[in-house]
């Protein structure tokens, strides 16, 4: 018997169908405008495919970049397959959507940021933010830089009752 309702868990769950719905949309009728993703994903998650140079190059968690160049998008309701481009050589990655940790549109200032919702351990550390990402456009792969942009500033909170009349 549950002692409450999880609503992290079901935050969770509802923004994953949201992204999964914006894939669905990409899939049908391409990228509007200046939209681009930067999607952050767990590749240790058991059921995310990816290269092994990609995965050695990228043990715990890993930016792509979807913008002027991806191909073969499929969605499913567990996750979404594409072919990105890196440094020239196309590869396919299958990430599943609840390997997703973070889901950023820059053209518009949207993002969701996935933390843990199970019960940790005291000793075991919070979810680690991701990294700042610079993108290639032209290449539409993944870059990460090895130091913060000093430019990229920090997300603030914004209570919805500002904007209530």
């Amino acid at each position: 018997m549950t002692t409450g309702i999880n609503y992290g868990n079901l935050m969770h769950q509802a923004m994953r169908g949201l992204i999964r719905t914006l894939l669905e949309d990409v899939l049908e009728n391409g990228l509007p405008g200046d939209h681009h993703f930067f999607i952050t994903f767990d590749t240790g998650n058991p059921d995310v495919e990816i290269a092994d140079w990609l995965s050695d190059r990228y043990p715990g968690e890993m930016t792509v970049v979807m913008q002027h160049w991806y191909d073969n998008l499929e969605v499913t309701k567990d996750g979404f397959a594409v072919t990105l481009n890196f440094g020239d050589a196309p590869e396919r990655l299958y990430i599943p959507f609840d390997a997703i940790l973070t889901f950023v549109d820059p053209s518009v200032e949207f993002g969701l940021r996935f933390e843990s919702t199970e019960a940790k351990d005291d000793d075991e550390a919070p979810v680690p933010a991701p990294r700042p990402v610079e993108s290639t456009p032209e290449k539409g792969a993944h870059v990460e830089p090895d130091t913060p942009n000093p430019k990229r500033k920090d997300a603030e909170v914004v209570s919805l009752d500002t904007f209530r009349k």
